[in-house]
């Protein structure tokens, strides 16, 4: 039998939550966190609905998502709704944060296939229960009949029943009556969440939202700063991102009843805020909190972890790829990965850091450690354990592993030509660096 936590062991899960790993919390007067406490304590039945928004620009979850995603599962498991927003809008837009240059445009084939990855893989981590769970996309609202643009060729009939008779018409490509009813019933406020009020976003009403933000309160992100003053080119839609995204938190909100709270990573604090700022244009009773997270920097140990770096670990990964790719972080990041990707107390995670600055821990113990633990949370304990002893013996023991491929190929080809063909590593980049790090060897040909 379990025993149902206090109040006082709720707080402190919910101040966990509220601090671990975290950057910055935007909680004016404690509202979202005394709802949560509310919530997981019984006291009160209200739902509480968090916010987490992705674009699909690349496929697969890495463990640089999975940061936000394990704080909403503990929020899940405390009574919350997580609404998992897909901009498969906004992605044709390319979120701006962070880059230097334009993104360049994604085609909406592409983002449709990542965001089936991406669902595909949520519930590694998230509960998909109904009551905690939910998942639309922001073209719901964004999305006009206008944009609905069959192939040419196509051809759409009516049916109908004249003087008790079923008769067939053909409808003009030009009407827009047939497309008003086709969007409509594959609408997901109608067809998933079986809302009769559907909310839209119209030009004008995007005219009206742009009346309530300033020019200077856009341009004044540090990034478009550093664009301006570097002389790079800024365009009106990358300034509009923010926008569009704030825009969501209010649609949200209509259309659930409420967004208590946004989540993301440091580099989404900007647009996140954007979002308050549009549902206090809008009167609304409750804006948005805001509770961002420090970012888990990828394997070069310099950025943060990224697919389009290469410098990511994806929760897809094999255990033993991994468990091999966590021993490749450099030492110095030993802390943050602890912090962001397991469940260790912080207290013993002080410890650990303090073992390490004194010489009574070594790096590689406490590093296989957390490889086990990161392979255990996405794969189970028995393959956590087995990933490490592969590890052991393969390089600690210089034995062979037992799943090592085997490639036929022509004399003449180039080793990192061949990885890379035969989808052993990921791409030339990630080849350079396991060499770099010793662990790629050559030991021997054989030729047939």
């Amino acid at each position: 039998m379990t025993t149902k936590p206090s109040i006082n062991e709720i707080e402190e899960i919910v101040d966990d939550i509220l601090t671990r790993g975290v950057g910055t919390f935007v909680d004016p007067e404690d509202a979202f966190r005394k709802k949560l406490i509310a919530k997981a304590t019984g006291t009160s039945t209200e739902d509480v609905v968090v916010k987490f928004g992705v674009d699909p620009t690349r496929p697969d979850i890495h463990l640089g998502h999975a940061v936000v995603l394990r704080k909403l599962r503990q929020m899940q498991d405390l009574g919350v709704k997580v609404i998992f927003l897909i901009g498969d809008f906004t992605a044709q837009i390319g979120d701006p944060t962070g880059k230097n240059k334009a993104r360049p445009e994604i085609e909406q084939a592409a983002i449709d296939a990542n965001m089936k990855t991406y669902l595909e893989q949520i519930d590694k981590i998230l509960s998909l229960d109904e009551k905690v769970f939910s998942w639309i996309r922001n073209s719901d609202w964004f999305y006009n009949i206008s944009d609905i643009a069959p192939n040419l060729d196509t051809k759409v009939e009516m049916n109908v029943v004249l003087d008790g008779k079923k008769a067939t018409f053909p409808v003009p490509s030009g009407t827009l009556a047939w497309k008003a009813e086709v969007f409509r019933s594959t609408r997901m406020q109608v067809a998933r969440l079986h809302k009769e009020n559907i909310h839209d976003i119209t030009l004008r009403g995007l005219l009206w939202t742009l009346k309530h933000i300033t020019h200077s309160r856009l341009l004044g992100r540090d990034m478009f700063q550093e664009r301006l003053k570097n002389n790079t080119e800024l365009y009106m839609h990358e300034v509009m991102y923010p926008v569009l995204q704030g825009i969501d938190s209010y649609a949200l909100a209509l259309i659930y009843g409420s967004c208590d709270l946004e989540v993301g990573g440091t580099d989404q604090t900007f647009n996140m805020l954007i979002g308050r700022d549009i549902m206090k244009a809008n009167n609304m009773k409750n804006m948005q909190s805001v509770l961002s997270f420090e970012l888990l920097l990828g394997l070069d140990g310099k950025e943060k972890m990224s697919k389009s770096l290469d410098n990511y670990i994806a929760i897809t990964d094999t255990p033993n790829d991994m468990f091999g790719k966590v021993m490749s972080v450099p030492d110095s990041l030993l802390s943050n990965y602890y912090e962001l990707c397991t469940f260790t107390p912080m207290s013993e995670v002080e410890k650990i850091v303090v073992g390490l600055e004194k010489g009574k821990l070594h790096p590689k113990e406490v590093k296989m450690d957390l490889a086990q633990q990161i392979v255990e949370i996405y794969h189970g304990k028995k393959e956590g354990e087995s990933a490490r002893e592969q590890f052991v013996n393969t390089f600690s023991n210089k034995e062979m592993p037992e799943d090592i491929p085997v490639v036929k190929t022509k004399k003449g080809a180039l080793l990192i030509d061949i990885l890379v063909s035969e989808h052993i590593v990921e791409s030339k980049t990630e080849f350079r660096r396991l060499l770099s790090a010793g662990a790629i060897r050559f030991v021997s040909v054989v030729v047939e």
